[in-house]
């Protein structure tokens, strides 16, 4: 390894010394400079996403440690938003951790190492590396969830967590022994110049089934039906923080995922996995938004909203290739990273509202916890509209951007009965988005308790509702930022 591969790894590198250093410094000192240390943690994350995203106009697409590491604008850009996103999360989570005696260095720790293990993930050019990281992430997550041991609803959660993450593992790991047995290597490029060649003569059965597999695997991390069983069920029973943790940052390494492995690795067979994709966005629109509306708890209500926004993600992968014309890759791919990135910004700031509005001894749980929160906070009932409006994809919020760019991608190819599908689906999800605005407005409030926050966590909710507005009215911005990544990933 010379110094050049050494220096493309520098995020990762940097990332896990700091973890070092502070589960090191954390025990020397016994968690009595815990609060120094955390905002530390929060400074350091900030720092490395600017870093990250400072690097992507000068980085080309570079490979490092015998081609298993790839550095390029896509993964830089990812990474810098998954380290924002850990830092918004420390930020606004820190009082609710505080009221539930979660506020420790092993938290902290936990998500450092999960920040690694996406990080890990969104560079990872082979198939060894891509489990590491998923280990990482999830074996991190799965103790986060757990963190409060003498909580019994958070505990089974962990546990089916586990279990079924165990099981998402287990064909991930199938799929990509299959993958292995096909082609006879873990690389990526020497996967597509075999499958190159399976699609040129006859296609290898075991080469199929890893195909299928391996789909199974990432559509259990990214929870979309018919693998979502875990979605509610840990979503409703983590402490909040644990929630966001798995609903915000590693999205986009889900997402990284799907480009690394089916679009690098697999191109060539898109018919195959793209027909797969289709089976499972068309269920989770349905399914997701449908079952949401029956809803009464407000996190089972977001986590059916997320397999629905999980599904219309995927849409954006059914457009890349149609009929073996690959002109439409780019802008079909890039919709689909605009709309990680823009889903993952307003899922922060709706968990990070339902923190604030927690507090020790209450947690927000259903939907009519809600109610007169205009009376009680305007400022936090206008963040928590801008999100709803952005989830339901109501013009000017990001969210309405977001689903446009992937429906145009899904019209360019001509898929023009799919498109309607999405949008009269998009349009029930609408409904339930709403209602949670008429209960913060319309409804007279239940609890007259002062809702109190930090400073710090209201600048940075107030950053992410203008965030909202902002990508919303100016969304060409971060759009060309997609394109060209993707641009650079699909070339090299």
């Amino acid at each position: 390894m010379d110094q050049m591969n050494l220096s493309l790894a520098i995020p990762e590198i940097a990332l896990a010394l700091f973890a070092c250093a502070f589960l090191i410094a954390d025990s020397v000192t016994k968690g009595r400079i815990l609060p120094a240390l955390h905002n530390i943690v929060v400074l350091f994350c900030i720092g490395l996403g600017v870093y990250c995203l400072a690097q992507v106009p000068t980085t080309g697409t570079e490979l490092a440690f015998n081609n298993m590491y790839i550095a390029d604008s896509m993964a830089l850009v990812l990474k810098g938003f998954s380290a924002l996103a850990i830092a918004f999360t420390l930020i606004v989570g820190a009082n609710y951790a505080k009221d539930r005696d979660m506020f420790k260095g092993e938290l902290h720790a936990l998500v450092l190492f999960a920040l690694l293990g996406q990080m890990i993930m969104i560079s990872a050019n082979n198939l060894l590396l891509v489990y590491l990281g998923v280990e990482l992430l999830s074996l991190s997550l799965y103790a986060a969830v757990a963190m409060q041991r003498d909580n019994v609803r958070a505990t089974e959660a962990s546990m089916k967590y586990f279990v079924l993450g165990a099981l998402a593992s287990g064909f991930l790991l199938y799929g990509m022994s299959m993958i292995y047995g096909a082609t006879g290597s873990l690389n990526h490029a020497d996967i597509a110049f075999a499958a190159t060649a399976a699609v040129s003569g006859q296609k290898s059965i075991i080469f199929v089934f890893g195909i299928v597999f391996l789909v199974a695997g990432l559509a259990f991390k990214l929870g979309v039906v018919p693998f979502h069983m875990w979605v509610p069920d840990v979503y409703q029973g983590s402490p909040s923080i644990s929630t966001l943790l798995i609903s915000g940052a590693p999205k986009l390494a889900a997402f990284a995922m799907l480009m690394r492995l089916l679009v690098d690795g697999l191109f060539v067979m898109a018919f195959d996995w793209q027909n797969m994709l289709m089976v499972l966005a068309i269920a989770s629109l349905a399914i997701g938004n449908l079952t949401a509306i029956a809803q009464t708890s407000l996190k089972r209500m977001l986590a059916y909203s997320t397999i629905a926004q999980m599904g219309f993600m995927l849409l954006g992968f059914l457009s890349g290739v149609t009929g073996g014309d690959t002109a439409n890759a780019a802008q079909a791919y890039s919709s689909a990273m605009f709309y990680s990135i823009t889903y993952v910004l307003t899922t922060l700031g709706t968990f990070g509202v339902i923190m604030v509005m927690s507090r020790k001894g209450f947690e927000v749980e259903n939907i009519s916890d809600l109610k007169g929160l205009n009376k009680r906070a305007p400022w936090l009932a206008l963040i928590m509209l801008l999100l709803m409006f952005s989830l339901a994809g109501i013009p000017p919020m990001v969210g309405f951007a977001a689903k446009l760019s992937v429906l145009k991608a899904l019209l360019a190819t001509g898929q023009v009965w799919l498109t309607v599908y999405a949008v009269m689906f998009s349009l029930v999800g609408a409904f339930y988005y709403i209602r949670i605005v008429k209960t913060m407005y319309f409804e007279a409030p239940a609890d007259e308790t002062e809702i109190v926050m930090s400073n710090d966590a209201r600048a940075v909710l107030g950053l992410n509702g203008l965030a909202v507005i902002a990508l919303g009215l100016l969304p060409a911005p971060l759009m060309a930022y997609c394109m060209t990544a993707i641009q650079q990933t699909l070339g090299s």
